[in-house]
């Protein structure tokens, strides 16, 4: 077992199956070493995590559907990328999508359920640059898309 996957443990969670895509689109490409990994949707075992912040969300729930998009990113690198979660050498960005009303201001709050995710599961290599954005709907009615650049 690796010692990403222990880490990921440790915040309660096992790497589930990669998530295939909705549409037509690749969840995952390659180029040179780099993956760039399609939007994952705020998705657990429970099915989508639906939601919006400033609506039917608070910025708690909202981390944690965050977190969970964190986890569909590692399942990507794994089941799609083909790169065990140890050779990852640093996740580079995260663009980071908000279902929310125009009012609400706290997107950066929301993101951090995924970035913390992403350290404490990687460490140094899960630090990353990062933008949120607030938005008026996603695919599915999710709560949070994260897309991700990520270095092997």
């Amino acid at each position: 077992m690796t010692k990403a996957i222990e880490k990921l443990r440790e915040y309660g969670y096992e790497l589930p199956s990669a998530n295939p895509p909705v549409a037509s689109y690749l969840p995952v490409c390659r180029s040179g070493n780099l993956l760039y990994i399609s939007g994952q949707l705020s998705t657990g075992e429970g099915g989508v995590v639906e939601g919006r912040l400033g609506d039917t969300m608070n910025v708690v729930q909202g981390g944690n559907a965050a977190e969970l998009a964190a986890v569909n990113i590692l399942a990507q690198i794994v089941h799609n990328g083909g790169v065990d979660l140890d050779d990852v050498k640093r996740v580079v960005k995260l663009s980071v999508l908000v279902s929310s009303t125009p009012e609400f201001t706290e997107h950066h709050l929301v993101a951090n359920g995924a970035s913390n995710l992403l350290v404490g599961v990687l460490g140094d290599k899960g630090k990353h640059a990062r933008a949120a954005y607030g938005v008026a709907g996603l695919p599915l009615g999710a709560a949070v898309e994260i897309e991700a650049i990520i270095e092997v």
